[in-house]
């Protein structure tokens, strides 16, 4: 192991987490805000979209992620429809996410007592007031435990990003040991890097389960 290399390859890395974190919060973000779409939509059995949702999901989750990158970034030019290498990562990620999101809020939706559903009706809250004020906050902290695992998930598959050209940590760990023949450097560098990032994540998500838990359940 040489250690100049490590060091002088430091910076590189830096960036490299960079394109990583922004990738998943856009992913993140995104698979929540369509997860909860499609399982509000699935829930209440909206005609029409509640099977669209359905087929989505299937799909979504029944094939390879990098095969859906593949489409994206190879696929759409043949209709004529172009973009870069990290939106396409960023669309795909958030594809692949809000399916699993939306499996892990539909449970939690499900997961909602019809009596509680009641007594928001005996007190006189409308629809819009009783989704926002008892159902999803009940739904949200059923399916906590889910949700959290499905960000690590969405975490980790930034991993394959590199196939369509984006320079993450994966493809700038590639480079240089294609390059430079400095495996050892990089694949340490690389496995230190994932841990910068996962290991604090996985510590916060893991405060705010136990702390949704006891502000829902007291225990």
């Amino acid at each position: 192991m040489n250690w100049h290399i490590v060091a002088d390859y430091v910076p590189q890395y830096g960036r490299a987490v960079l394109v990583v974190l922004r990738l998943a919060a856009i992913a993140i973000a995104g698979s929540l805000a369509v997860g909860i779409a499609a399982a509000l939509v699935r829930h209440h059995r909206v005609p029409g979209a509640a099977r669209l949702v359905a087929v989505y999901v299937e799909v979504s989750r029944n094939t390879p992620s990098m095969v859906q990158l593949y489409f994206l970034y190879f696929g759409l030019p043949l209709v004529g429809v172009k973009a870069d290498g990290f939106t396409c990562a960023a669309v795909g990620l958030v594809f692949l996410g809000g399916s699993y999101m939306a499996e892990a809020l539909r449970s939690g939706l499900e997961a909602v007592r019809k009596g509680q559903l009641d007594a928001a009706a005996s007190l006189g809250l409308s629809p819009r007031q009783t989704l926002l004020r008892v159902t999803l906050p009940q739904a949200f902290a059923v399916a906590l435990p889910a949700l959290t695992a499905n960000a690590i998930f969405l975490v980790k598959e930034t991993s394959i990003v590199s196939v369509i050209a984006v320079v993450d940590l994966m493809a700038l760990t590639q480079n240089l040991v294609s390059m430079f023949y400095t495996s050892n450097e990089a694949y340490l560098l690389l496995v230190a890097s994932y841990l910068v990032i996962l290991l604090p994540l996985s510590v916060a998500l893991r405060l705010l389960e136990r702390r949704v838990r006891h502000a829902s359940f007291g225990s």
